[in-house]
């Protein structure tokens, strides 16, 4: 066998050191560990993650390929039961998110954060913010609500993100949600596509006028410091590279 070229060997290890130096799905980089960021998901196992409301992990949900995988139980929102939402088992109030989200052909699911454990509650969505999970090609909420308020990116049913930049069902999405004292800012893919600000006159017109009163009529009270959870919506979707950095 033919040794390699000391050249060709360098250059090989200069890639794999620049892989290192990037990271991957699950890991954190130099930079950001040293700016105090922390992972929520390691990719292998389901640690620190529970059901909505219980003290267990569902079988609904399974680790697939380095992902946090709902199995989609193929009949939507009426079958979403059989694995539940999960949170990560901390409360946080000021932070920045990233993960990374696909969902299956026709799916929808979502991303909840300053969620609250209510008896009366089975679903986090009913106390939570939600910033939309969605194929917007196939699902029904893409042409539902108002002005796109229910496509992916966008603050469920109360503000569309724009530019709508999502990728279509299958590939992975890219997200960042900061809150800091009641200013939220959701960003997709890189771009900035909508901010808000709780506790306002503001906030409690546009909740007014949404479907939440109806569900939870103190849907607007949104706490100050809550769970981080994702949606089983009875569709297969996955999430990864789920990291926080508290503020």
């Amino acid at each position: 066998m033919k040794k390699l070229p000391i050249l060709l060997i360098a250059i090989v290890a200069l890639a794999f050191a620049s892989c290192a130096e990037k990271g991957g799905p699950n890991t954190l980089t130099k930079e950001e560990k040293a700016e105090g960021w922390i992972l929520l998901f390691d990719g292998q196992t389901t640690d620190g993650w529970r059901n909505y409301a219980k003290e267990t992990f569902p079988g609904g949900w399974i680790i697939d390929d380095g992902s946090l995988m709902c199995q989609g139980s193929g009949r939507g929102e009426a079958g979403a039961r059989e694995g539940g939402d999960i949170i990560y088992d901390k409360k946080f109030s000021n932070f920045r998110l990233k993960m990374e989200w696909k969902i299956s052909e026709g799916g929808n699911s979502g991303i909840f954060y300053l969620g609250q454990e209510l008896p009366e509650f089975e679903t986090i969505w009913r106390t939570a913010p939600e910033m939309q999970v969605l194929d917007n090609d196939k699902h029904p909420d893409s042409f539902l609500g108002k002005d796109g308020n229910r496509k992916a990116g966008s603050l469920y049913d109360l503000i569309p993100a724009k530019p709508q930049n999502a990728k279509p069902a299958g590939e992975w999405n890219t997200i960042e949600i900061i809150c800091y004292k009641g200013t939220v800012v959701h960003k997709q893919n890189g771009e900035t596509v909508l901010e808000y600000h709780l506790w306002t006159d503001e906030w409690n017109e546009l909740v007014a006028e949404s479907k939440f009163p109806s569900l939870n009529p103190t849907w607007a009270d949104v706490a100050s410091e809550g769970y981080i959870g994702v949606q089983d919506h009875g569709d297969d979707v996955w999430f990864r590279n789920i990291k926080i950095l508290e503020l």
